[in-house]
């Protein structure tokens, strides 16, 4: 049977207060309590994040149930093991006795063990002429059975932290793939919404995020992303609710509606100037440029607008990014961390650069559905580049996407231009 008193230390290690706390809350013991002394391990290997106690000290631990000889805790059956260091080695798969007794000083300081050490050091038990043991040193599992309940109630904790923060994963994958799914359907729709500044913001809110988040943390970013994909809604619902209106026939004759709320000549005057830029450009850039060619996608309608000229002059190609970027060097300024590196850091900084110029919302998006978003992101670097000839910068944007409507603006001439304004056409990179 397992002596009642407290014990001290042998040898080198001191007792201290909290380890003299530990003894007497493991005497306080229900009587007649017992558990299963699995279950209550399977316990402890869930409560491991809240006891501060690591996988191979639970190793450990493991180790000396196994030589506990009765599957259920309880004082009647006494609550001291005494292996031997070689034996406890060998049910610890092997591991070093040095490395064995640095765990067990964590399951102590975690009070989960005492021990329960004799006069020499040694573990061991007496026991009387009929074969019972009366007296016992080695190490005391009585705090496992005084602390079962607390032990259960941790691991419960982290196991429902752990299906929460599951399921606030899932609510966050199913939201974000609303919204990049929604995007994509507005643009394909051509519907009326700030698509890029609200793709901006998806990326920002999932760049945010760490790797392995908390609970809060995910929250937090749930809560932003929601209200994003609540706006994405709103607008596509009131772009649903414009198309019934334009299309009601309950009034006498169909009315038009003007899905674009600035008036260009209002808000975004094209002036003369403008075009004036625009035409010195095509004149001084030379005719043969060599170009990779991107096949682009035809608009509705677009071969019958196409008024003279070469064909292959009609379309708008595609150029390479390092191009771009030395014809068009103050761009960069405006990305993330102040480096272009691919072409959505292009993108992302032509948002920018848009509100910086009062460009309105409606105008860059109608240039992206014309010219495609990487041709138009490149366009709002060559007006960053070329700002102080241009005195409208919305109207110049809502110029250049009409011209390319019609097949007559190309966006070589534009920036060779910039290349030998810049002295950089030696570098041109084809």
């Amino acid at each position: 049977m397992e002596s009642g008193s407290v014990t001290t230390p042998f040898g080198r290690r001191t007792m201290s207060l909290g380890l003299f706390a530990r003894q007497v809350a493991s005497r306080k013991i229900e009587p007649g309590k017992s558990i299963d002394k699995w279950k209550l391990y399977r316990a402890l290997c869930e409560a491991k994040p809240l006891l501060g106690v690591t996988d191979r000290a639970l190793a450990v631990l493991n180790a000396l149930l196994s030589f506990y000889p009765h599957n259920e805790l309880s004082e009647e059956h006494g609550l001291v093991v005494f292996p031997s260091n070689a034996q406890l080695s060998l049910r610890a798969h092997g591991m070093a006795e040095q490395t064995i007794r640095r765990h067990v000083s964590v399951l102590v300081g975690a009070g989960l063990l005492i021990r329960r050490d004799s006069p020499n050091g040694k573990r061991y038990a007496r026991k009387s002429r009929s074969g019972e043991i009366y007296v016992a040193y080695g190490f005391s599992l009585a705090p496992l059975l005084a602390r079962s309940v607390e032990i259960e109630q941790l691991a419960a904790k982290v196991v429902a932290e752990r299906l929460h923060l599951q399921h606030l994963r899932e609510r966050w994958t199913l939201c974000r793939r609303d919204v990049v799914k929604l995007v994509e359907t507005a643009l394909q729709e051509k519907a009326e919404g700030d698509w890029p500044e609200i793709t901006l913001d998806l990326q920002e809110l999932t760049a945010k995020l760490p790797r392995v988040p908390t609970i809060d943390q995910l929250e937090t970013a749930l809560d932003e992303l929601e209200l994003l994909r609540e706006e994405v809604i709103k607008q596509l619902e009131l772009q649903l609710k414009s198309q019934k209106e334009s299309g009601n026939p309950c009034q006498n004759e169909r009315h038009i509606k003007n899905s674009h709320t600035e008036s260009l000549t209002e808000s975004e005057p094209c002036l003369e100037t403008d075009r004036m830029v625009t035409t010195q450009i095509a004149q001084l850039a030379p005719q043969s440029v060599p170009q990779r060619r991107t096949d682009q996608p035809n608009r509705e309608n677009s071969g019958s607008s196409t008024r003279g000229g070469d064909p292959q002059s009609a379309e708008l190609r595609s150029f390479p990014l390092s191009l771009v970027l030395q014809a068009c060097p103050q761009i960069s300024d405006y990305a993330p961390g102040g480096r272009i590196g691919n072409w959505r850091d292009l993108m992302s900084a032509s948002v920018v650069v848009r509100s910086m110029l009062q460009v309105s919302p409606s105008a860059y998006q109608e240039a992206c559905l014309i010219m495609g978003p990487a041709n138009a992101a490149a366009v709002m670097a060559c007006i960053l580049e070329k700002g102080e000839n241009i005195n409208s910068a919305g109207g110049y944007l809502r110029d250049l996407t009409r011209r390319s409507e019609r097949g007559e603006f190309g966006l070589g001439p534009m920036l060779m231009a910039l290349l030998r304004a810049n002295g950089q056409q030696e570098r041109l990179v084809s």
